[in-house]
């Protein structure tokens, strides 16, 4: 998982600066059917079909760690709303501050998903993992 130039700089500032980051209570994952740029830029989400970003309280629940080596993944299997039109390929994924915009870190999904009408698309426990490396 990539991390944008805006989180990027917002880490640097807070341990290399002491200014101090509030981090989301929520975070919203997204889905694109484009590739997403390191400036946040790129994103094509699903539009209508039912289509929503899903919101996960961000705690350690729902973002654990995994080990000892800055390595968190997804402690919760998030799933998207059912589609009710087709949302296309999905090829990427996003972690977002915000219902809209707001892109803090985004990777390609291993295998691209067709969603159409009723299906419906998930992550499972520990199948999105944020590394610091």
């Amino acid at each position: 998982m990539s991390f944008t130039n805006y989180l990027e700089s917002v880490i640097l500032d807070e341990v290399f600066g002491g200014v101090n980051y509030t981090p989301p209570a929520t975070v919203y994952v997204g889905l694109s059917t484009t590739a997403i740029n390191d400036d946040g830029t790129g994103v094509t989400e699903p539009t209508g079909g039912g289509y929503a970003r899903v919101a996960v309280t961000n705690n350690a629940t729902n973002w654990p760690a995994t080990g000892t080596d800055g390595t968190k993944s997804n402690g919760t299997t998030i799933t998207f709303p059912q589609a009710t039109a087709d949302w296309g390929t999905v090829t990427h994924f996003f972690i977002a501050d915000s219902e809209t915009g707001g892109i803090l870190a985004y990777a390609a999904i291993g295998v691209s998903k067709t969603i159409g009408v009723g299906d419906t698309a998930s992550f499972g426990v520990d199948s999105l993992t944020i590394t610091l490396d």
